[in-house]
């Protein structure tokens, strides 16, 4: 006899709650109204089933999990990075402390280009945007009392991530952890870079190669951590709309999977591995249909476009972060508001994990007050406001459903233009999506500058005298330091070791067919820096130029 998607459903709740029990045995509203794992329509035809279906289905519209927060929360997994490796340590340590429950590492922009602080492109940017890390001994102060077998850790890196990566590994290594029980998520995302963001090293093929041999590694050595984390943060922060956000992410992530599968990979060998990162901005309406539209189109793609068999393939798991290029200056703590209507469009919507921004980041990197702040944001949503009882509370809304029909056909229109100019790769260097990404920023800010839209605080209802909370100021001290300490990691290495390293990942860089990541690897065991390493691959790769 065979089951219907409802009975299919149920099974799959057993097995679950089996593995993650559900947070309590019954839950109420504060009415003591009892609240039901899933609601559903009176009557299940077949367009709710091919549309909606069930949470933990295909085509996962309702969610990946079949009973989502009810049985555990979203990760809360906070960005953070600033100054030296020791400081942010601290920060990590401290915001554990506070009840996160994973790490996410923001790199100073030399870390992110493949700088080392020592170098004259560095000067002046020394751990202020992000943590400067230069070799392994940075990676070690990073990470140190933090078990690495407990806590799954995301890094916000991209040209360089193989690099970031396997210094990680050998983090791991040094602390008894086996590379097979690490978790977490490299960016890895460099189509982004060239459409919207500007922090790539390398031409957009040899960057790809990289990629993949990531995806190739870590299919084999690493297989709980996240491969790649396509990005459509970045492509919003840019000025994108939302259906844009969807669209140009949804075409870089096919064009990842268009390489991998040329590299030789199966399908369903990397595919589950994938992961999105999306941004979160204030229409909380089109935010939430735009997450549950993702994850609708996505499962299509990978099903129907690519073949792939196993349902953890068709998945799409995002993290989301809330809307950076929406916070003001003006009357900061009216962004703790903007930062709580986001993040709850981001859980309505069915995230995998979560970063609140601070309401001081239009200023200035976050105080530690001001970190507290936005993770007690989520913790709020999570135990206080009762949205996270129930799977997919906002199924069946006439608005979100019309939304996400509307909003999945322009999405669709722009696939196919891409797909004309022959993917993503070839639309990103005729410079399509960067033009449609301009076009839609300068429309956003003519509507802002005539108030059509209304920015509280910054285009009305502004206020004569700013009172500003206190700053989190880097010591100018820090670039100083972390040079003389690169210089003493220099000193203490073994020069002949280090030399024959890169040598040997210089050959390896000159036959396309070899795997960079175990050269990449056993350079940074014998404490090559990232400059170092980026610098043998520049040699061979070139350097892109937008």
């Amino acid at each position: 006899m065979t089951k219907n998607p409802k009975q299919e459903w149920e099974e799959a709740v057993n097995k679950t709650v089996q593995r993650f029990p559900e947070r309590k045995e019954t839950f109420t509203t504060s009415s003591d109204i009892e609240v039901d794992r899933l609601y559903l329509p009176e009557k299940e035809d077949e367009k709710y089933v091919e549309k909606l279906g069930f949470p933990g289905q295909y085509p996962y519209t309702r969610g990946i999990q079949p009973t989502m927060y009810r049985s555990r929360f979203w990760t809360m997994r906070q960005y953070a990075g600033f100054g030296s490796a020791k400081e942010t340590n601290e920060r990590f340590r401290y915001l554990l402390e506070q009840g996160q429950t994973g790490l996410s590492v923001a790199f100073d922009l030399p870390t992110q280009i493949g700088y080392d602080s020592d170098d004259p492109m560095s000067d002046g940017e020394v751990g202020k945007v992000g943590v400067a890390i230069d070799t392994l001994q940075d990676m070690e102060d990073l990470l140190e009392g933090i078990p690495l077998n407990q806590v799954s850790t995301s890094m916000t890196i991209n040209a360089p991530a193989s690099v970031l990566l396997c210094m990680y590994i050998a983090v791991g290594e040094k602390q008894g952890v086996a590379k097979e029980s690490l978790t977490g998520t490299i960016q890895n995302d460099i189509l982004k870079e060239y459409i919207a963001r500007g922090t790539y090293i390398f031409p957009p093929k040899p960057s790809m190669r990289l990629i993949t041999n990531i995806f190739k590694y870590c299919e084999q050595y690493v297989p709980k951590f996240n491969t790649i984390s396509i990005s459509g943060y970045h492509i919003r922060e840019a000025g994108s709309t939302a259906v844009q956000e969807v669209a140009f992410t949804l075409a870089n992530g096919m064009a990842y999977v268009d390489a991998a599968l040329e590299s030789g990979l199966e399908i369903d060998q990397f595919a589950p591995r994938l992961a999105f990162f999306f941004n979160a901005h204030n229409n909380f309406f089109e935010e939430i249909a735009k997450f549950r539209v993702a994850r609708r189109l996505w499962a299509k793609i990978m099903r129907e476009k690519y073949g792939a068999k196993n349902p953890k393939s068709w998945k799409l798991r995002f993290h989301t972060q809330t809307g950076g290029s929406t916070l003001t200056a003006q009357q900061p703590d009216n962004n703790i508001v903007r930062v709580t209507l986001q993040a709850l469009s981001a859980v309505l919507g069915g995230t995998q994990s979560l970063h609140t921004n601070s309401r001081d980041e239009a200023l200035a990197l976050p105080t530690e007050e001001s970190a507290r702040i936005a993770l007690r944001t989520q913790q709020i949503i999570a135990h206080e406001s009762g949205v996270a009882d129930t799977v997919d509370p906002i199924a069946g809304s006439y608005y979100v459903e019309s939304l996400m029909d509307q909003m999945e056909e322009e999405v669709e229109k722009y696939l196919g233009k891409i797909e004309e100019f022959g993917g993503a790769v070839q639309a990103v260097e005729e410079g399509y999506m960067q033009r449609e990404i301009h076009q839609a920023a300068y429309e956003t800010q003519k509507k802002m500058e005539n108030k059509e839209e209304i920015v509280v605080g910054l285009n009305q209802f502004e206020v004569d005298e700013e009172l500003h909370p206190d700053l989190l100021k880097v010591d100018e001290k820090l670039e100083r330091n972390q040079i003389n300490s690169l210089k003493d990691v220099k000193a203490k290495r073994d020069q002949e070791i280090v030399n024959k390293t890169l040598t040997r990942l210089e050959k390896a860089a000159k036959n396309s067919n070899e795997n960079l990541i175990p050269y990449i690897l056993e350079a940074v065991k014998a404490y090559a820096s990232v400059g170092e390493i980026c610098n043998v691959l520049r040699n061979q790769f070139g350097e892109y130029v937008g």
